[in-house]
């Protein structure tokens, strides 16, 4: 099973298939900071919640396809040296996913899944980032760090890969 997913405007869409690896809100400081400057981007919304977390769906690499749009991908670092790159719809600025560099899988952001269609929320983690992680709900782990069992996910994922790391263009960068 496949859902649709796609930036604000609609410029840009992409298909992911199967079960996510998992659905997690990051609070990490750096996704804070990059959630603050894209924000500042004409047109952008808001993709940090008011607890200071960011949702994310991870999925595998091979289970995402972009179907259009592609050169609208414009790639965000919030240093030139950064591992981590945020890809921006630049048609109307919508965060579309942040990646890892040599990562296997994809933290969609979680404002492209239809109304009523995104993956319930599974864990949240880089709470020690927070200056008072003491406001999040308990609805679901509150996670300081990332956990063994978080990796094991992401692991067991690569594996079903064969152990690959799809590469994935975009079409320059955007300055935020």
């Amino acid at each position: 099973m496949s859902t649709m997913i796609g930036c604000t405007c609609g410029k840009v869409q992409l298909e992911v298939g199967s079960t996510p690896m998992m659905s997690v809100e990051c609070c990490c400081d750096s996704c804070r900071e990059a959630g603050a400057r894209l924000k500042k981007l004409p047109g952008a919304k808001q993709v940090v919640d008011r607890n200071g977390a960011t949702p994310f769906v991870f999925h595998r690499k091979d289970h995402v396809r972009i179907l259009r749009g592609a050169d609208h991908l414009k790639e965000f670092r919030l240093t030139p040296q950064a591992g981590t790159r945020r890809v921006v719809a630049s048609c109307c600025n919508t965060p579309v996913f942040l990646e890892f560099k040599g990562g296997h899988w994809l933290s969609l952001y979680a404002g492209l899944w239809p109304e009523g269609t995104l993956p319930p929320l599974e864990l949240r983690t880089m709470t020690a980032d927070l200056p008072d992680a003491s406001v999040l709900p308990n609805d679901v782990p509150n996670l300081k760090q990332q956990s063994l069992a978080f990796y094991w996910r992401l692991f067991r994922a690569w594996a079903a890969m064969g152990f690959r790391s799809p590469r994935i263009a975009v079409n320059g960068e955007i300055n935020a």
